[in-house]
């Protein structure tokens, strides 16, 4: 008869005998006690459709658990969403949640010495929460997604709602529309339908290798995603046994595949905030010139929304993160474990013969597509890369632009600083017809100092919304943006302006240079005249000496300990 491994929990029970007084009044039965022992995390709650259905799933973990002859503990910790958080001061509460979510994760997982861990979430900031959390752990962990929702009518997305929002405001929608938008625009649970960012932290999850490989984006209304669940309490027990930790799998090279994983699925701009984070906790610090190196040549093969045609349901059965891990393998790091126990490499072998591949082209054929529409083959793709770094004397610490999704006639621009201290301000000016074509929106103070670092999604949304600006405006910003987001917009510019960084220093009538392509983002002028390098930095040097800092809304409590304490957004935005 095989010996029962030991729990990690028994020295603390012998030391305490209230432990165990304590679980069997949680309906344990007394066997349970020497089991080894999980703890299942989840953010469920009915904050969101990607949160709503999370028990279910932790459910499955927990019978995964039981079936390996281990105890499950599900906890919870409900996150919150940018998209009901738009239009209003919570959004400037939804990055600093990240922390929180992964400080009550941390105790959560060490007021008891539990033997394994499941993490079970879908989005935006609950993801990189999780990780971070494993990361700091460091005890056996396993990540699972939540899958994805089912598309909306004729493939479109929930982020559908700035358009409505912008023709409403203009007169150009029928209250009945936006009706059919509001019933129909999140027709199930899971992430939204396009590669936001809660769809790019689960494919990074996965491609960091703390997920069950083929998890990320599986459709969260079928049964593949609960075979999933039921796998990871199986996978946490085996992890028990061998000892097998996130830190042993977050090293340099799992970092790297991850940066290119992105550029090839043309991921959100905040997984340049979140992997930073992830990588900290890990004991690594992450060079942005990284991505930059990616993004110069790996293939984009998504064509998923806002930048390609699909939705997130189709990229997964055309193959999901691992299709697009098989046509870059020849420049992934194939030999980075994974939490399985397996190298990457051994991981695509085991689905490519599982059949895993081929599985979705049935259920594509119900749509008549074939998997290269959705993930074109490294062969055929007609670019490199989706995001860029950008540096000069506006952002010399870097700025973050998703060039995948600019029109090729913004790729190069120099325009005039329209300034504002608050995106609420450039959002009125916008709807109100105040900026004129060819402008350079500056939004300052929205930083991780500044007010949190809220997501500008209903302003870039109409600035995209508006024909005369869409492919002659572009918008620069110490804030961040939605993974939905499109044009030339300009994020993370570090340092921010409430660290006195040059942002700060931008006046009306600037000029403003952006050149992506060579990785410029400069002030090149003042009062629409161009002005040679010295010239500028003689003038921001005097303006400098008289710049002081404006008084910006009061704060309180964790948004106040957060705006006073994280690091620069090139570095993570996270509390140190």
């Amino acid at each position: 008869m095989t010996k029962r491994p030991e729990s990690r929990t028994r020295s603390a029970r012998a030391a305490w005998h209230q432990i165990d007084a304590l679980r069997l009044g949680t309906n344990w039965a007394e066997d349970d006690l020497d089991k080894l022992q999980v703890l299942v995390d989840d953010v469920f709650g009915d904050s969101h459709p990607g949160s709503v259905h999370l028990s279910g799933l932790s459910e499955e973990v927990s019978i995964g658990v039981w079936e390996s002859a281990g105890k499950p503990s599900t906890f919870h910790v409900t996150d919150v969403c940018d998209g009901c958080a738009m239009g209003h001061s919570g959004m400037n509460y939804v990055l600093p949640s990240r922390e929180l979510i992964a400080d009550l994760t941390e105790t959560h997982a060490s007021f008891i010495p539990w033997d394994a861990m499941v993490l079970v979430s879908s989005c935006d900031k609950s993801i990189p929460a999780h990780l971070m959390a494993a990361a700091r752990v460091n005890i056996p962990t396993v990540h699972l997604p939540g899958g994805s929702m089912s598309p909306g009518p004729e493939m479109s997305t929930s982020d559908k709602t700035t358009e409505t929002s912008l023709l409403e405001k203009v007169g150009k929608i029928t209250p009945e529309q936006i009706r059919r938008y509001k019933l129909t625009g999140c027709p199930s649970c899971g992430a939204c339908q396009f590669m936001g960012t809660a769809s790019t932290m689960q494919c990074m999850s996965e491609a960091l290798g703390l997920a069950l490989p083929g998890s990320a984006l599986v459709p969260a209304t079928g049964q593949e995603i609960r075979r999933c669940a039921r796998c990871t309490g199986r996978l946490a027990i085996q992890l028990a046994k061998t000892g097998l930790t996130p830190r042993q799998v977050l090293m340099p090279a799992a970092f790297e595949n991850a940066i290119k994983v992105h550029a090839a699925i043309s991921g959100s701009t905040n997984a340049l905030i979140h992997l930073p984070a992830i990588a900290h906790e890990a004991g690594i610090e992450l060079d942005m010139a990284l991505f930059d190196k990616a993004n110069a040549s790996i293939p984009l093969l998504a064509s998923i929304q806002p930048s390609g045609r699909f939705v997130t349901e189709l990229f997964w059965l055309a193959g999901g993160v691992p299709r697009v891990q098989w046509e870059i393998r020849d420049q992934l790091h194939l030999d980075a474990l994974t939490v399985t126990g397996r190298t990457l490499r051994e991981n695509l072998d085991a689905l490519w013969h599982d059949g895993f591949f081929d599985r979705g082209q049935g259920f594509l054929a119900n749509y008549r597509l074939q998997p290269e529409e959705v993930i074109r083959p490294a062969a055929k793709a007609e670019s490199r890369g989706s995001v860029a770094i950008l540096r000069g004397n506006l952002a010399p610490e870097g700025a973050v632009v998703k060039h995948a999704a600019v029109h090729p006639r913004m790729m190069r621009h120099v325009g005039r600083a329209l300034v504002f201290d608050s995106e609420e301000a450039a959002h009125s000016a916008l709807v109100q017809g105040k900026v004129a074509p060819g402008s350079v929106l500056i939004i300052r103070y929205e930083g991780p100092r500044g007010s949190g670092m809220p997501e500008m999604f209903m302003t870039t949304g109409a600035l995209m919304a508006i024909p005369e600006l869409a492919t002659t405006t572009a918008l620069v910003t110490d804030g961040r943006f939605s993974g939905g987001t499109k044009g030339p917009c300009i994020g993370h510019v570090s340092p921010e302006a409430a660290a006195a960084g040059p942002i700060a220093l931008v006046q009306d009538g600037d000029l403003i240079q952006i050149d992506i392509p060579a990785r410029k983002l400069n002030t090149v002028g003042a009062g629409g005249v161009e002005k040679g390098p010295d010239q500028v930095a003689a003038l921001l040097a005097e303006r400098r000496r008289g710049w002081q800092m404006p008084s910006l809304p009061a704060k309180r409590g964790v948004l106040k300990r957060y705006t006073d304490h994280a690091v620069s957004a090139m570095k993570g935005a996270y509390l140190p």
